[in-house]
């Protein structure tokens, strides 16, 4: 038995041991990343240690300061000083005065800046998709690529600046003819989700501007710096053609701007992207003043697959759609409803292709999964996988956090429950995907409908018929219907958005324009 002597000191061991621990940890924790060597490179970006987070033509921020997290290292990057109620309006001020300017330039030539504004995120291209990776924790590929996807919607937008049509038809008076004219709104609000902090803007304002409309912007909380060093870039093309800067405002902040701008009149349109729930609480603000709203909410999106399907061309897609982004996409597929004949040969072959993921650090080449966006996900991981083992699902991958810094937990696959059961009916943004068996296509397609979402979805067959069904008013009630290829991603030619409580609104190509301008007859 241990001395009371060999006790005290080996609580004092313990002490000092936990002491260092504590004292390193203190150090690291008050040592922001943007001061370290290795990411110097922040600082080309134009950021700095403090930042201020609101822009109309000049930098202010008076309102509180808040600390951007690295999720990979649980870390601080650099400090942003939000903005307050008087900055907000001062902002949309500035901002209305700036659309009495934008307005009178030709379409074409709004179109012009536009394509500058892509031209200037070319050049930021590799650093900004580095921003991406180091604040939202996605990997350096799915960062850069965010932003390719705001150069590519600002090159469709120089295009349509020219192709704004309206229509003339006959009159049944004598001498007269009806004219249909589309004018822009005036202020067009964004606010966006961490899990996209460029690309969302970037298919809302560059589609918006070329309209002829001005933009205010709310990044998410917890992505201020993407939002800072994007409008940094969009605020030196204004600034070179002499155009206000205010044309496109910024106002970093929480839910007190976010609801500023939902109950403001001034805000012609507010375009949402995040969780239902907020989702519906926007609109149900902007719809008692009689504004307009563009949703683009959740997703329980899901993958089907048929009997006859090319299972390799299933694995690769199904990995790509549960486990990329960490399961932090809108279009990430949460439930895999597979044919019973090829059920278990699917799961089995999906285990093997996750278990030779590379975890690790987002910024470093060949990681294929990176952490989750912040410790609150990794609370809603937790306790979904325990609601699914208590509804009889069975976990035959993942299943825990990871033993390093950061949000590291493991890309969950579970088996076992029933399509209906309470926790497959719940869009739960992390990476678990939920198996389910089915003995057909009809019934399928059935359980794909069931949830209330409708964002995205997509059938694996080789069978004609299915293919034309499944696109076709009794099959996928999505408003993305996929064949063959995984649920996420979307390309800038098509409408993108979904349906029931995915909200509705369509953004990026297609017939999109319309929702930023107000027609006329």
């Amino acid at each position: 038995m241990a001395s009371l002597s060999q006790i005290y000191r080996s609580l004092k061991i313990r002490r000092f041991r936990s002491a260092v621990y504590q004292a390193r940890w203190m150090s690291a924790m008050s040592t922001l990343l943007i001061e370290e060597p290795k990411y110097a490179w922040l600082k080309d970006l134009g950021l700095s240690s403090k930042n201020k987070g609101v822009y109309y033509g000049r930098w202010e921020g008076s309102g509180e300061e808040t600390t951007s997290i690295c999720p990979a290292l649980n870390r601080p990057i650099a400090h942003v000083t939000t903005g307050s109620t008087s900055d907000y309006n001062a902002a949309i001020k500035a901002t209305q005065d700036a659309w009495e300017q934008w307005v009178e330039i030709p379409a074409p030539l709004r179109g012009d800046i536009v394509r500058q504004i892509g031209d200037a995120l070319r050049e930021k291209k590799h650093l900004l998709g580095k921003l991406i990776s180091l604040e939202v924790g996605k990997i350096l590929p799915e960062g850069e690529g965010e932003v390719q996807e705001y150069i590519d919607i600002c090159d469709y937008a120089v295009g349509l600046s020219r192709m704004f049509s309206g229509h003339i038809f006959p009159s049944e008076r004598l001498g007269h003819m009806l004219l249909e004219q589309w004018n822009p709104l005036g202020i067009v609000g964004v606010i966006s989700a961490f899990n996209f902090p460029c690309a969302v803007y970037g298919w809302n304002s560059a589609i918006a501007m070329a309209c002829g409309n001005v933009m205010l912007w709310k990044g998410a909380p917890t992505t201020p710096l993407v939002s800072v060093a994007v409008t940094r870039v969009i605020s030196s093309v204004l600034e070179k053609n002499k155009i206000p800067g205010a044309v496109c405002s910024l106002v970093s902040g929480g839910a007190d701007i976010g609801e500023l701008m939902a109950r403001d009149e001034r805000v012609k349109l507010l375009s949402f992207t995040g969780s239902t729930n907020i989702g519906h609480k926007v609109s149900l603000i902007v719809q008692d003043r009689f504004g307009k709203f563009l949703l683009e909410l959740g997703g329980n999106n899901a993958i089907v697959v048929n009997e006859d399907a090319d299972i390799d061309m299933v694995v690769r897609s199904a990995l790509f759609a549960c486990a990329g982004t960490a399961g932090q996409r809108c279009t990430s597929t949460r439930r895999l409803i597979l044919h019973e004949k090829v059920h278990d040969a699917v799961v089995e072959r999906l285990v093997k292709a996750y278990a030779q993921l590379r975890i690790g650090d987002p910024i470093e080449d060949g990681t294929l999964y990176g952490p989750l966006h912040n410790q609150q996900a990794v609370t809603k991981y937790k306790e979904a996988l325990q609601e699914a083992e208590a509804q009889g699902g069975k976990i035959v991958y993942g299943g825990k956090v990871l033993d390093r810094p950061g949000n590291y937990v493991e890309p969950t696959i579970v088996v076992g429950l029933a399509h209906d059961a309470g926790i497959v009916m719940k869009e739960t943004f992390v990476p678990i995907v939920y198996v389910l068996k089915c003995k057909n296509v009809d019934e399928a397609i059935r359980w794909n409908n069931e949830a209330k979402q409708g964002l995205s979805s997509s059938l694996f067959t080789k069978d004609l018929s299915l293919i034309q069904k499944w696109i076709g008013p009794k099959g996928s009630d999505c408003g993305v219907v996929n064949i063959n290829i995984p649920t996420s991603g979307a390309e800038i030619g098509g409408a993108f958005g979904g349906e029931k409580h995915t909200g509705g609104g369509r953004e990026s190509g297609s017939d999109s324009w319309k929702q930023y301008m107000r027609r006329s007859t």
